[in-house]
């Protein structure tokens, strides 16, 4: 198994090192089950996260400074801290977290009650998770193929406080590179994408066969974008392909989805990284879109948007752009079921709005963005959205997630920028 963290383990009380040993071999194999390695105490810049095992009291200064020194190579990491019955162990981690947690930093205290601890190797199992999803936003890149679209004027952070939250760094690409590389996709590649495509579609309305394939080309140079720049998520200014190439962006986002990197409209930087929360934390593919309409009194909003990964519908028909009725957008069929709605945002990105609920039914009103679903809340307030929206695109993931989406906010996000929203 590939080490998914590190483990040290810490103490001073015990009477020689064997018993410190016997002590640590009780618990070693059920972190090593879980993919944790043992480090020495001066391997502290490892790629993978750090959890402390607090065997006995009298640690707090050995936690506290092992903790400063990473965070030199993991800065903002929180402090993850195993602690177990005997020992004096738990009042230990304790005072650590305290002193922490007073000078604004974050952590969490893991508690087994013994090294079969099903429930708290569980919790730890999720900790460990939650540390990796951390570490994979650190080290993401998301590409912002030129700059965001007018009206986002709640949606323009400055990269650098993106980064400073979220993790994120933001890689800026011109909209000539992209039309640079429209011009050298070759037909024949096109061709083969426009297939499966067009014989795929429960219908193809509008669209001619020149706009059909324009849009493929747009996907194939958007790719070799991804891979060119190293990407993780890329979000588009798509708006500028209808009015300067009258084509569109919005199948080459929804299959970039579809492949795995996470894509976004209008270059919106928030809901981007919203959406590549959502994915590397849930492993769900998610739809960014426009709340369109709502109804408070019933709990009920209809979602809407011309791109929509295939993989989340059940069937789809290829009709013109909503707004300029030029190039291809996709109007799909979502199937009924739970979801989960997400925004994050705020000056410093470190507010989150969060919801649960159904899809009760897919629409097709011709004023609307052409995939449309309504989604009747279970839990959250759709008045939120009148009185305090974060901005003007929502991320829907399958599932039920909002109590996993909130733990890991408040455990990574929350604490660092104090924030009670």
């Amino acid at each position: 198994m590939d080490t998914r963290f590190g483990y040290i383990p810490i103490a001073v009380t015990l009477e020689s090192e064997s018993e410190t040993e016997s002590l640590i071999e009780r618990y070693a194999p059920a972190l090593e089950q879980l993919g944790g390695a043992r480090w020495p105490a001066d391997a502290l810049d490892e790629p993978v996260p750090l959890l402390l095992v607090i065997l006995t009291g009298g640690t707090e200064q050995e936690a506290l400074r092992l903790w400063a020194n990473r965070e030199a190579s993991a800065p903002g990491e929180p402090l993850s801290l195993l602690a177990h019955p005997g020992n004096n162990s738990l009042p230990a981690a304790m005072e650590v977290l305290a002193w922490l947690q007073q000078g604004g930093a974050s952590g969490r205290i893991l508690y087994l009650a013994g090294p079969d601890d099903r429930e708290g190797l569980g919790r730890l199992e999720i900790a460990v998770r939650d540390l990796e999803v951390r570490t994979a936003l650190q080290g993401a890149r998301i590409g912002l193929v030129g700059e965001p679209s007018g009206w986002l004027v709640a949606s323009t952070p400055d990269p650098a406080v993106l980064h400073g939250t979220w993790g994120p760094e933001v890689v800026s690409i011109a909209l000539d590179e992209l039309y640079g590389a429209l011009q050298a996709v070759r037909v024949e590649t096109a061709a083969s994408l426009l297939r499966p495509l067009v014989s795929g579609a429960a219908e193809v309305r509008e669209p001619s066969p020149t706009e059909l394939e324009d849009v493929v080309r747009v996907y194939v140079a958007l790719r070799g974008l991804v891979q060119q720049h190293r990407l993780d998520a890329i979000s588009l200014r798509c708006f500028d392909l209808v009015s300067e190439l009258a084509t569109t962006g919005c199948f080459a986002v929804a299959q970039l989805n579809d492949d795995g990197t996470i894509a976004g409209c209008e270059g919106d930087l928030v809901s981007t990284t919203g959406m590549l929360w959502a994915y590397k934390l849930l492993e769900e593919v998610p739809w960014m879109a426009n709340p369109v309409q709502l109804n408070p009194a019933a709990g009920t909003l209809w979602l809407a948007h011309c791109t929509v990964p295939r993989c989340l519908v059940s069937r789809y028909w290829l009709r013109s752009h909503f707004e300029s009725g030029l190039g291809v957008g996709l109007a799909g069929e979502l199937p009924r079921g739970p979801v989960t709605l997400l925004r994050i945002g705020g000056k410093a990105m470190n507010q989150l709005w969060l919801a649960e609920g159904d899809v009760v039914r897919s629409g097709s009103a011709e004023n609307l963005c052409r995939t449309q679903a309504e989604v009747q809340l279970t839990r959250g307030e759709v008045g939120d959205l009148l009185h305090a929206p974060l901005g003007n695109h929502l991320v829907c993931v399958r599932g039920h997630h909002m109590d996993r989406l909130r733990a890991w906010w408040k455990a990574m996000i929350a604490p660092r920028h104090r924030c009670d929203c």
